[in-house]
């Protein structure tokens, strides 16, 4: 299934069923008073939001919506039917934008939220409703109201506490892979990872959260240069940042300059989210000397300092992972406690 997190669709609210004009007939009353009723109301178009989509793919081929319309008023005071409301289920994470006056019209980030976002228009009157002291016969109708209209956007934004950042091969796919159930792609090349992935991670027998991996960011992402920055949208509603470097074959220097490259990606496409929480992950341990780890991690705090958290792991050797989720997910539960 393709992952799309970006369409445009029109969604068209029911028009009003039509009065009726009727008279009241009877084989004992053969010129009745008028009993037309009135038509129904048009249905309503709702969007809802579902833990159970994670993409909006299914908006690909299908981009126009429609409510059910009202029946036209009824013969013995009857009102029409209404028109079935349409409900259209969206991911959790959903933010919808009318593209017309580019508000943001509504933000579905909880299981089962919804927004009624075109009314059915309302029904038109029945010649009844005209019958007066000086008009017993009135033939006047009133046409239904037309449903409104709205051409909408649809920009999902991934719900998770936890985002990875880092340049392609960084190893957050192989991370996701080891302390998730998630299955991202691995392999020894660039831009493995081409979608946005969730992983759910158990860090204890009952407390868990949510982990987001999106592909490898390069330097010059937040001006298009390869595929990140149209993905770096889904870190904004993450509760920290897992920052990952792969220090294999590199000069302290070399990882200095990637781990600012990065920052200042994030800074360019939104101040907000290069302030958030943000753990350095130094990956690919088991690939140098543990005397020349421990001169990189110094080196590391000697320069952004000692307030600085920075974890050693192997994804791929699965060494150091579980403690590091552990660490996440305690930090996690003090902000849960705020």
């Amino acid at each position: 299934m393709n992952f799309i997190d970006e369409v445009r669709i029109d969604v068209f609210a029911g028009n009003g069923g039509n009065g009726c004009s009727s008279f009241r007939r009877l084989k004992n009353i053969p010129r009745g008073g008028p009993d037309g009723g009135d038509g129904g109301s048009g249905g309503d178009v709702i969007l809802r939001a579902t833990n159970g989509l994670n993409t909006l793919s299914k908006f690909r081929f299908q981009k126009i919506f429609n409510a059910e319309n009202g029946s036209k008023g009824k013969s013995q005071h009857k009102t029409g039917i209404g028109g079935s409301d349409l409900v259209i289920d969206v991911p959790c994470g959903t933010m919808i934008y009318d593209v017309n006056t580019e508000e943001l019209v509504a933000d579905l980030d909880v299981d089962s939220s919804e927004i009624i976002i075109t009314k059915g228009g309302k029904g038109g009157l029945g010649n009844l409703r005209f019958k007066s002291s000086t008009n017993r016969s009135p033939t006047k109708i009133t046409e239904g109201v037309e449903g409104e209209f709205k051409e909408l956007k649809l920009e999902l934004r991934l719900l998770a506490d936890v985002g990875l950042l880092g340049k392609p091969n960084a190893g957050k796919s192989s991370l996701v892979n080891a302390v998730s159930s998630a299955k991202p792609k691995i392999a020894d090349y660039a831009f493995t990872t081409l979608y946005p992935s969730l992983g759910v991670v158990d860090f204890s027998s009952y407390r868990s959260f949510v982990i987001s991996d999106i592909p490898g960011l390069i330097s010059g992402a937040s001006k298009g240069v390869g595929l990140g920055l149209q993905f770096l949208r889904h870190l904004s509603r993450t509760r920290i940042i897992l920052q990952m470097v792969d220090v294999y074959d590199k000069t302290t220097e070399e990882i200095i300059v990637e781990i600012e490259d990065l920052l200042n990606e994030l800074k360019e496409f939104d101040a907000d989210l290069s302030r958030r929480v943000r753990w350095l992950v130094l990956n690919k341990i088991d690939l140098i000397s543990e005397e020349d780890r421990e001169f990189i991690t110094d080196q590391l705090i000697d320069y952004f300092g000692s307030e600085t958290n920075i974890y050693s792991i192997s994804a791929m050797q699965t060494k150091g992972t579980k403690e590091l989720m552990i660490e996440v997910g305690r930090y996690l539960e003090k902000l849960d406690e705020k």
